[in-house]
């Protein structure tokens, strides 16, 4: 690649970045101290919107770093483009190992297995954690989960940073190498630490598609948060000049696509376990069907899945960054809601929002939003020496 064809500097973020990287860190910091008193008035609930706002921002992050592992072994324009966001988003993972720690300290609150009193009253209770529900055990595991995210996400970000120099060797061996085998770590740590840290709220429940269900939303999180930072991105050099309205068609296809798997896996699950008919099964699925949570459930099923679908369904919507970035960030809502639901009726009969459900998340927001933006400002858009990155940088310097 010839080094006469771009700068560097030019591929640089723009200065709004740093400024809405210190306008999030305000907002975190000042949600996370309202967060703060109220976890010592109200603990019950500050945990579980703990929870539900700890597994929506890590979705995003361990989303993106799947994705961008996709793109390794895919290649393309439709990739290169977000790549740098994706990673940004990726190395918010050492924030997430951190802010991982407060689950501990509400690990009664959360988990009946993680009560003695509970464990005293259900001999289920008793049987399981002598085998796999103990306190050690998932602080074991959840080490474990979070060192190989960041170890991956750290081999990624090294070879991915070589690139951005003149002479740099070609790593796409080395990003297929891992890449393959990351992504089948992706998909198992995953699955096992959905089973951990939220079908085990329930712990006489189980169900074996319930891991992918929190797979496909995270890759649905990450791509939907990535065209809203490329549209944020998109008024300001570099990107209005390298971003093109086929690349913006392929992260829409990418979204229908995400969408129309995860109400596959999510109608699926429905479908076996009422077809079973099981008590041990069904169990699940009636607190989430009565109080007020089933108006949640339908809310769900036409505008996390039949509106974006219509939507999608369009050509020109899905090639038009100024329009997709609305459907976007409605999904990201609706990926919060989804969470909500998974998790909350476990606690309450009745539908019903607390003051957490909406302090907490948005604090964890404004602080990994910040990390994320410092992240997005310590790198070019666009890796230069890639000897991939042809496609998307010649275009804009002809």
């Amino acid at each position: 690649m010839s080094t006469a064809r771009v700068n560097e500097l030019d591929l640089m973020a723009p200065p709004v970045v740093k400024t809405i990287e210190r306008r999030s860190l305000v907002v975190g910091l000042g949600f996370g101290l309202i967060s703060a008193v109220g976890a010592f008035v109200r603990p019950e609930d500050f945990f579980r919107a703990y929870l539900v706002g700890y597994m929506a921002w890590l979705g995003v992050a361990l989303g993106s770093m799947a994705i961008l592992m996709l793109r390794h072994l895919t290649k393309g324009g439709w990739g290169m483009i977000i790549r740098r966001i994706l990673g940004a988003a990726m190395r918010t993972l050492p924030l997430l190992a951190v802010l991982f720690v407060p689950i501990l300290f509400g690990l009664r609150s959360l988990y009946p297995w993680a009560n003695p009193g509970e464990i005293a009253k259900s001999e289920h209770l008793r049987q399981i954690t002598q085998s796999y529900l103990t306190v050690h055990g998932f602080m074991v595991r959840a080490v474990i989960y979070l060192a190989i995210w960041n170890v991956l996400s750290f081999f990624l970000t090294k070879w991915s940073r070589e690139q951005d120099h003149p002479g740099a060797r070609d790593n796409s061996g080395r990003f297929k190498a891992l890449s393959g085998p990351g992504l089948i770590l992706y998909g198992f740590t995953i699955s096992f630490a959905a089973i951990d840290w939220v079908m085990s709220i329930d712990p006489s429940w189980i169900s074996t598609i319930y891991g992918l269900s929190f797979l496909i939303g995270q890759l649905l999180s990450a791509l939907c948060f990535a065209v809203v930072v490329e549209r944020i991105l998109f008024r300001y050099k570099p990107m209005s000049d390298l971003l093109k309205a086929e690349y913006v068609h392929d992260h829409g296809k990418f979204m229908l696509a995400f969408i129309m798997v995860w109400a596959y896996f999510a109608f699926s699950q429905w479908l076996i376990i009422w077809a079973g008919n099981l008590p041990e099964e069904i169990t699940w699925y009636m607190r989430r069907l009565n109080g007020g949570w089933g108006y949640v459930g339908l809310f769900l099923v036409i505008f996390h899945f039949a509106v974006p679908f219509v939507f999608l369904l369009s050509r020109s919507f899905k090639r038009d960054v100024t329009r997709l970035v609305w459907l976007a960030v409605w999904l990201l809502l609706m990926r919060y809601v989804d969470l909500f639901w998974m998790v909350e009726p476990n606690f309450s009969k009745t539908l019903s929002v607390t003051w957490a459900d909406v302090v907490v998340p948005v604090a964890m927001g404004g602080l990994w939003l910040a990390y994320f933006f410092r992240n997005l400002n310590s790198m070019p858009l666009v890796p230069a020496y890639d000897v991939f990155a042809t496609e998307v940088l010649e275009p804009a310097h002809e």
